[in-house]
């Protein structure tokens, strides 16, 4: 008889579990859908009362914006890109740092850009003929301003393109051609940095 109600009992965790994933996984999917919509998400709504005679409700709210999931890892909230804008300073500093940085030459053929090139950077801007800017890590923001040595005639260029191996202090600098690129090839030097 006990084994009966040992064995019941087990049946009854299993459900419960099940049922704990079941709404996980609907929570999530409404969440989804709603953040997709652009429509925020109210996480709790709380009355907290007090002991004493006296009763007061006192509502709390949080609501957070995210963005779409990109990846299958777990999603956590992400600030939205105007709100790291507002974050930001609309100025740039005076304040120029030295950074050693590997420079490489790129321009927009398929061989550095990849079969799908079609001549717009990923900040979305489309390239002009005696355009220089370069391609940076996700640490430099778009905008940010670089003066490269032997680069643009030492001129100010900002950050305008990203690019799947620039990681850490590497850059890859902008020419129209592939000769060109090619010519200017890989270069370890010193970069002056000014970030907005």
């Amino acid at each position: 008889m006990r084994r009966g109600i040992v064995k019941g009992s087990n049946d009854v965790v299993f459900n419960l579990i099940t049922l704990m994933v079941v709404a996980c996984v609907l929570s999530f999917i409404a969440g989804a859908a709603y953040t997709k919509a652009g429509m925020p998400i109210t996480l709790f709504n709380a009355t907290v009362t007090e002991t004493q005679t006296n009763t007061q409700p006192l509502p709390i709210e949080s609501v957070v914006k995210t963005e779409p999931i990109q990846t299958a890892a777990l999603a956590l909230p992400i600030k939205l890109e105007e709100e790291k804008k507002a974050e930001t300073k609309s100025e740039p500093s005076d304040k120029w740092r030295i950074v050693r940085m590997r420079v490489t030459g790129y321009c927009p053929c398929s061989k550095c850009c990849g079969e799908y090139s079609d001549g717009i950077t990923a900040n979305g801007h489309k390239i002009q003929p005696g355009d220089t800017f370069v391609a940076a890590d996700k640490r430099y923001s778009f905008g940010t301003e670089m003066v490269i040595e032997g680069y643009s005639n030492g001129q100010t260029i900002k950050v305008l393109d990203r690019g799947g191996a620039i990681r850490g202090n590497k850059l890859d600098a902008f020419f129209h051609t592939h000769q060109e690129a090619l010519e200017w090839g890989v270069r370890n030097i010193d970069v002056k940095v000014r970030d907005i």
